[in-house]
């Protein structure tokens, strides 16, 4: 798709043909990066960012951390809760006594579908909220008190 041939509306293209592709693969559930569309469809980067908005407009994208997209189908539920919350309702969920051992941060990174990085700052977090102990490199971490959830007003 050569952005010579048709300047005004070359996003929209690239727009339709990412949704084909969506509804093609119903367990696709990250978006092709922006460096993957300009190749594939051959425009600049300008062009792969406003089809990402026109998806998000239609109401079939969302962004993520990182610069990246996922796919939101109709009827999904998504838990918007910050990580380190989602991560301490496993204690309950998982019924994890008071010094049991944590799961590994890698671990946790594939049941959320985040890096590793990004889960050892939510259980940082944790530690220093008083709901986890120990960690460290080589270190397991151990709960140390089951979190108690705030109602918010």
């Amino acid at each position: 798709m050569s952005q010579q041939a048709s300047p005004r509306g070359t996003f929209l293209q690239v727009a339709e043909a990412v949704k084909a592709q969506i509804k093609a693969d119903p367990k696709m559930t990250a978006l092709p990066s922006a460096a993957d569309l300009m190749r594939d469809h051959k425009v600049s980067r300008g062009v792969a960012l406003r089809a990402f908005k026109a998806l998000q407009a239609d109401g079939i994208a969302e962004p993520v951390a990182g610069g990246r997209w996922r796919v939101v189908r109709a009827g999904e539920a998504v838990d918007r809760r910050p990580l380190d919350e989602r991560i301490a309702e496993l204690i309950k969920t998982d019924e994890l006594a008071v010094g049991a051992d944590f799961p590994s941060a890698s671990d946790l990174a594939d049941r959320f579908g985040v890096s590793r990085p990004t889960v050892t700052k939510a259980l940082d977090r944790l530690e220093a909220a008083g709901v986890l102990a120990g960690g460290g490199q080589g270190k397991v971490r151990t709960v140390r008190a089951v979190p108690i959830r705030e109602e918010r007003s």
